[in-house]
């Protein structure tokens, strides 16, 4: 059975995406679009909360970008660090942070950009259109989950 920080991570991840993705139930994968990676979307199936960790295994975590304040009409989903088939990939163990559009970056661009890979997100955050706090934006939620990614069907 899934956690229940796990289900409010789902459950807020739901809330925020404009184009709300139908998320994996317990023992139920998800392969409809729910994350973005290496300018893919990826299904996702949840499956448990993770400890924080230590200095030993700290990158066995990859970051996930949860985007709270996007304004494009098309969609933002969450963005992940890698995904499958990338070297980087740590097969869907998550580091949460709350990625935030700044003044600058709206105006820069109006309507955001869709981000769909680490770079994107790095180009912004470098450019200082978005602000990036390590934790969930969801304070009830886990910062340290297993997800891994799926195809999209």
């Amino acid at each position: 059975m899934i956690k229940r920080g796990l289900l409010l991570t789902l459950a807020f991840v739901l809330v925020i995406a404009v184009h709300s993705p139908v998320y994996a139930n317990p023992g139920k994968p998800n392969f409809g679009p729910a994350i973005y990676a290496d300018g893919k979307v990826w299904g996702t199936k949840g499956v448990a909360d993770l400890p924080a960790p230590n200095d030993h295994n700290l990158q066995s975590y990859d970051k996930l970008f949860i985007i709270v304040n996007s304004n494009n009409p098309a969609g933002q989903l969450p963005v992940a660090e890698a995904a499958p088939r990338n070297p980087n990939y740590n097969g869907g163990r998550w580091f949460a942070h709350a990625a935030e559009w700044t003044d600058e970056g709206f105006d820069a661009h109006g309507t955001v950009p869709v981000l769909t890979s680490y770079t994107d997100v790095m180009l912004h955050y470098l450019l200082g259109h978005l602000d990036i706090t390590e934790g969930h934006p969801d304070e009830t939620a886990p910062t340290y989950f297993e997800c891994p990614l799926l195809p999209v069907r």
